[in-house]
């Protein structure tokens, strides 16, 4: 996948980043309108509703000029209060703080459109807002997350959902499953993809030397030898040891109630949860609003916000773009490394 075009004297400009604000009536648009009010280290292309950008700018009386997208120009960076927006219509009226089925397909319209934007080489990276997966249910159309949504859409076999906060790396070898589906959907095959992926993505991206990677165990104390589970025992140790003996720096299983309490967490370049509460629950407590959600992967680089759509913040001004503002430093910071 290329990252970069050419400009029309034939030099290489690197392509912008791809954005999409989420669902409408959250805070979506809020956070991004809020993050070019300061210059910017990219430049944005943003796909939404251009009537949405304007209306949600007018109400938290933030200034906001939208250009439409050139790609002869859209590499030039824009001054702060300036967005290039890839016009998605929507479908319905836009009300703040209230959800509407009738715009879920337009949700989904501005994610295939960044997403195919950026798989064919014309954005660098994709940064997401917070959808909510509700209202897309209530439409009709199956969904359980960004993450799975945009493995389908680029037939990757097996995405990976890590959030980083400062050093603290988690990733999940499940992600959007009720409780009780969990110990089924485990196996080896699985997790040791899972674990190969992440290690790969944590040498090209994050750690230079080869990563250590800490494995929890599925139940309450690592399953306390068999006495609270045999999940432990019959598929993650022994995955741990055969992938130990092949070169990868595994540690584990490994008490989910302790591996993040400092200092345990700090001999690790990642912790690897079983499932999504187990591994988020202790990030967010840590760095909610500045944390990065990052999918691998994928043939493309993608990251997101840690939060989600906050419907009662919507066109308020009490809604911060930390997070944000962390997903698009972070996707800039693996394409740089992808380029080089």
């Amino acid at each position: 996948m290329s990252s970069t075009a050419k400009s029309s004297s034939g030099a290489d400009r690197v392509a912008p980043i791809a954005v999409t604000p989420g669902e409408p009536a959250g805070i979506g648009p809020d956070i991004t309108i809020r993050l070019v009010q300061q210059p910017l280290a990219a430049t944005l292309v943003c796909y939404a509703d251009p009537d949405v950008l304007e209306q949600r700018a007018r109400e938290l009386a933030l200034p906001l000029t939208l250009h439409d997208v050139d790609e002869a120009s859209v590499h030039e960076p824009l001054p702060a209060g300036h967005l290039a927006v890839s016009p998605v219509q929507a479908d319905a009226r836009v009300t703040p703080g209230k959800l509407d089925p009738g715009n879920a397909a337009y949700v989904l319209r501005c994610l295939d459109a960044a997403t195919d934007d950026t798989r064919a080489g014309h954005r660098r990276a994709l940064v997401t807002g917070p959808v909510q997966k509700s209202v897309i249910n209530d439409a009709g159309i199956a969904f359980t997350g960004h993450t799975e949504y945009l493995a389908a859409r680029t037939g990757a076999p097996l995405p990976v959902m890590m959030l980083v906060a400062g050093s603290l790396r988690v990733a999940l070898a499940t992600t959007h499953l009720a409780l009780r589906e969990v110990p089924d959907a485990l196996d080896a095959t699985r997790l040791g993809r899972t674990l190969e992926i992440l290690a790969d993505a944590l040498q090209r991206y994050f750690v230079a030397s080869r990563p250590r990677i800490g494995v929890c165990g599925l139940n309450p104390h690592a399953g306390e030898d068999g006495h609270l589970g045999d999940e432990e025992n019959r598929i993650i140790a022994p995955l741990i040891k055969r992938m130990r003996a092949e070169g990868h720096d595994l540690a584990g299983p490994l008490p989910a109630d302790t591996v993040f309490a400092p200092p345990h967490r700090e001999g690790y370049d990642a912790i690897v949860a079983m499932y999504h509460d187990q591994g988020l629950t202790a990030l967010k407590a840590l760095g909610f609003g500045e944390a990065v959600n990052v999918t691998l992967g994928l043939p493309m680089i993608r990251t997101s916000v840690d939060h989600g759509t906050a419907l009662d913040l919507a066109a308020t001004g009490r809604a911060q773009a930390g997070s944000l503002a962390a997903a698009l430093d972070v996707a800039l910071a693996m394409a740089a490394i992808q380029v080089a």
